[in-house]
């Protein structure tokens, strides 16, 4: 879907997001390797600022790969070396698409790779918005692109092949990353996109 309807606050439903959002940002340290490598990972694209396209990690455990890699232990701190913890690998040269169904749907992991993590950006609008739109899809993202009461988002969500999952959005007018929100299924059709992609 190229938009986002039905602006809510966190605690409530964000339309396409199709879940909920907690109501506390994460702002505690967590032990759950799958939110550190997430949250790490959110950080690391934050960094790079706004308006960029999706991109695309693999979560490999950091023990497997300092096996494989030995070179790279100097690079780690202590939190990289818990027990569990993961290391996120960027896929670069992602096809461009409109679709994320189409790009997902090409997508298929190693048995090496024990999770991924898909960061995107979104335009979340309110309910009227959506409204007297254009027919043609692309007529329509402009019209919201251009909504007074647009907000960008960027969401991260995060898999492991057990099935385990975390979400993460950012929203474009609170970019600080205490603010950043978090909630198991935020987004629960792009959950289980990349789930499917550990299918055989």
């Amino acid at each position: 879907m190229p938009y986002a309807a039905g602006l809510a606050p966190r605690g409530r439903r964000l339309g396409w997001l199709d879940g909920w959002v907690e109501e506390q940002p994460v702002t505690s340290v967590t032990a759950d390797p799958l939110i550190v490598a997430a949250l790490d990972t959110e950080r690391h694209v934050a960094a790079a600022g706004w308006d960029q396209p999706a991109r695309l990690f693999a979560l490999v455990r950091t023990a497997a790969l300092l096996d494989r890699e030995p070179h790279l232990r100097p690079q780690m701190g202590p939190r990289d070396l818990a027990a569990g913890a993961l290391t996120a690998v960027e896929q670069e040269g992602l096809p461009a698409t409109s679709s994320l169904e189409t790009l997902l749907g090409r997508i298929a992991w190693p048995d090496e790779v024990d999770g991924c993590a898909f960061a995107i950006e979104r335009i979340v609008v309110p309910p009227d918005a959506e409204r007297d739109l254009p027919q043609r899809s692309e007529s329509a993202v402009e019209a919201l692109a251009a909504h007074p009461d647009r907000k960008d988002v960027r969401l991260l969500v995060a898999v492991l092949r057990d099935g385990s999952s975390i979400c993460l959005l950012r929203q474009r007018d609170h970019d600080s990353d205490d603010a950043v929100a978090t909630g198991r299924d935020i987004a629960p059709g792009l959950v289980a996109a990349l789930r499917s992609t550990f299918e055989d």
